[in-house]
């Protein structure tokens, strides 16, 4: 491990409370941390100025500088310093604008969960220093093969050398992007998360929705990039909720008043707000937005009718309602599966794009006839064409491939790869029949 690594990271914990800093401190001090403390925005600007610092963790409310302004400067002068803010849940707004503006990698709710938050620094800092290890291994990269076209034809031995180097620091760097990629899904589950941190009726709930989705699209053959796109729409369509308080998220919504019926409208639009900083999220965002119209135009928040509606909308509708008549979030009476299929039915047409109706019906009576036979394969003896039969889901709970999907050459090198560096034992189920 290099020296940089081994160094103590430095955090700087801003809050207008000294009580609130106090009991941070007490909390981090344990992990080793070097510790900075200030007990307003302008104080932790200055603090930046005089030393640097790995991460921030910064209050909402403050006087004169609140949160989303401090950590907007901080991303402007020292955009490598990781963001982190700390929020109540009554300022929706404010934390949306602390998302656009500061470039967060996350923000934790006060009061805060002690092992939530420890977490938290422990994976932003994480990801830091990936990123900055891959920047420097890309330049590593650059500079040897500079080096390396320098080099004289008759120094074959040299160049066999040199060569060796390179396809090492390769390996070193595509095990650095594994890991951001990998950095990149856990952040989605993370969001996808939050709300089933709340409990309730909601746990489990987006990642039902997002694999009956997913499903849903290939059918209809929907290509796979856009199938990538409605399968993460699927596992954040509820983040516009964060702000709901316990109230008014366990109520079914056939049980809202006027008043909370105006605030549960307005959670496409705002989940849509909090993803819009991500380009690469920008399709997934206005699935969000729209996954709450209906195809006769009496949906909200824009009235879409038809085909004016995105198609991963319409898919993530029927997914999103056949689920939450299951779970009792549309109204106080659970339905069965049975009497989830002919609520959907009763509105095809009105609610629901007939076409995506009719191919979920038909997919959930194939899957109801569909024998799969499996068996568990090591990835040693995995090979190309191999068909998914289960979801391939890795030690630390993160989804990588989902079911029925084709394994190919570069895939399993991949798979054995990991294998490996993991000290093996490495299972996947595969089919071997279907009737």
């Amino acid at each position: 491990m290099n020296d940089i690594a081994e160094t103590p990271a430095t955090l700087l914990l801003v809050d207008d409370e000294a009580n609130i800093l106090s009991s941070l401190r007490r909390l981090l001090r344990p992990a080793g941390y070097r510790i900075h403390t200030a007990e307003s925005g302008q104080a932790g600007l200055e603090i930046l100025e005089r030393e640097p610092v790995d991460l921030v963790v910064s209050d909402m409310r403050m006087p004169e500088m609140n949160g989303a302004q401090f950590l907007e400067q901080v991303r402007k002068r020292w955009p490598a310093t990781m963001r982190i803010l700390l929020t109540g849940y009554a300022d929706v707004s404010s934390t949306i604008d602390a998302i656009n503006r500061g470039e967060i990698y996350r923000y934790i709710s006060k009061p805060w969960d002690d092992t939530q938050l420890t977490l938290t620094i422990r994976d932003a800092l994480e990801s830091s220093r990936l990123r900055n290890e891959n920047t420097r291994l890309l330049a590593l990269t650059k500079a040897q093969n500079d080096e390396l076209s320098q080099l004289n034809a008759g120094l074959e031995q040299k160049v066999t050398e040199r060569t060796a180097e390179i396809q090492q620091v390769n390996s070193f760097l595509n095990l650095a992007n594994e890991r951001l990629k990998q950095n990149f899904v856990v952040s989605i589950k993370m969001f996808s998360g939050l709300m089933e941190l709340r409990g309730g009726t909601m746990v489990g709930h987006s990642r039902r929705v997002a694999d009956l989705a997913r499903k849903l699209a290939a059918r209809l053959e929907v290509p796979a990039k856009d199938q990538q796109d409605i399968f993460v729409a699927a596992l954040l369509h509820d983040i516009g909720k964060i702000g709901f308080p316990d109230s008014l998220l366990g109520r079914p919504v056939s049980k809202m008043s006027g008043d909370e019926m105006g605030v549960y409208r307005k959670h496409p639009a705002a989940g849509e707000s909090a993803l819009m900083p991500l380009a690469e999220l920008k399709a997934v965002a206005s699935i969000i937005r729209a996954h709450h119209e209906r195809f006769d135009g009496q949906g909200f928040p824009d009235g879409l009718q038809g085909a004016f509606i995105p198609l991963g909308a319409r898919i993530l509708s029927v997914a999103n309602d056949y689920d939450g008549m299951q779970i009792g979030t549309l109204s106080e009476k659970r339905s069965s599966p049975e009497e989830a299929r002919a609520m959907l039915a009763q509105t095809s047409g009105k609610r629901y794009d007939p076409q995506v109706l009719d191919a979920f019906f038909a997919m959930i009576g194939a899957q109801a006839q569909e024998i799969v036979v499996e068996k568990a394969v090591p990835a040693a003896e995995l090979r190309a064409g191999m068909v998914l039969a289960r979801d391939f889901v890795g030690r630390d709970g993160v989804l990588l491939l989902a079911a029925d999907y084709v394994l190919d050459m570069p895939l399993v090198r991949q798979i054995q790869d990991m294998d490996r560096r993991e000290g093996g034992g490495l299972t996947l189920y595969v089919r071997t029949d279907r009737r």
